[in-house]
């Protein structure tokens, strides 16, 4: 079953929990106004408005293709939230991210992904390689899963550090047709024996109209400031086109995914 696209919530913080020390964004857990618990991503941190950008295109995304996924909201941080917070690092951080900001609901229990114990059937395993190669997602190793179980079931989160050619520059049409070198280091790819079945599968998914709506659910205000120098609705879509041209040309990632895994057993 698909996920029907709607419109992202929006929540107000209210109480900074505790951080979550994990890579350089600095992520914590925060309460908002509905009661709710949830892992704040800060525009204020690391790649800043970026990663918001890629984590929700990819997580959306991966709702879409039928992955689940902690449910996304954006997050709006009060100028007076920050004040009261004693540890420097942290205040300054809160500062740098008033305003709108992204969270997903924190699965209270959930354990990280673990490779040696964890086994998902080789057709999910194919579905998550093939998915992180559109996404040029570089964070999905052996190191750093981002995946977590959580009721016996496995969870996609983070996918920040995906799309990252908004990051250089440069021309985006031909990196949209790069093969995805990369993909050698997937903690699944050893699993991965399906990807060319899975090609055929979810480019039926994914239309060119569901990657519209998604990237038009991004904040105008977070595009503004890009590499390319375009206006806000020109970077939503060069983001799209970049999307739809790499799917359009699937047949490179998927060799490259093949390849790789060859390379591997």
């Amino acid at each position: 079953m698909t996920h029907q696209l709607t419109d992202l919530r929006t929540v107000n913080v209210t109480r900074y929990v505790m951080p979550l020390r994990e890579g350089g964004s600095l992520p914590a857990i925060a309460e908002a106004d509905d009661g709710f618990l949830y892992v704040l991503k800060f525009r204020g941190a690391g790649q800043g408005v970026k990663a918001l950008i890629a984590d929700l295109i990819g997580g959306e995304i991966a709702r879409v293709l039928g992955f689940k996924i902690p449910e996304i909201v954006f997050a709006n941080l009060d100028s007076a939230f920050g004040r009261t917070e004693p540890d420097e690092e942290i205040q300054e951080l809160l500062r740098k991210s008033e305003g709108l900001n992204l969270a997903v609901h924190y699965l209270a229990g959930a354990i990280s992904f673990d490779a040696a114990i964890n086994t998902p059937t080789a057709l999910m395993a194919s579905q998550i390689v093939w998915m992180d190669a559109l996404l040029t997602n570089v964070d999905r190793t052996p190191k750093n899963t981002n995946m977590l179980m959580w009721k016996k079931e496995l969870w996609l989160i983070d996918h920040g550090a995906a799309l990252y050619f908004h990051h250089g520059g440069g021309d985006w049409k031909e990196q949209a047709k790069r093969p995805f070198v990369q993909i050698k280091d997937h903690v699944l790819l050893p699993l991965a024996s399906e990807v060319e079945t899975v090609d055929t599968t979810f480019k039926t998914l994914l239309t060119p109209e569901k990657i519209h709506a998604i990237v038009a659910l991004i904040p105008a205000e977070w595009l503004t400031e890009n590499v390319f120098d375009v206006n806000a609705e020109a970077m939503r879509n060069i983001y799209a086109q970049f999307l739809i041209t790499r799917m359009e040309s699937s047949a490179i990632f998927v060799k490259e995914a093949q390849h790789a895994r060859q390379s591997l057993i």
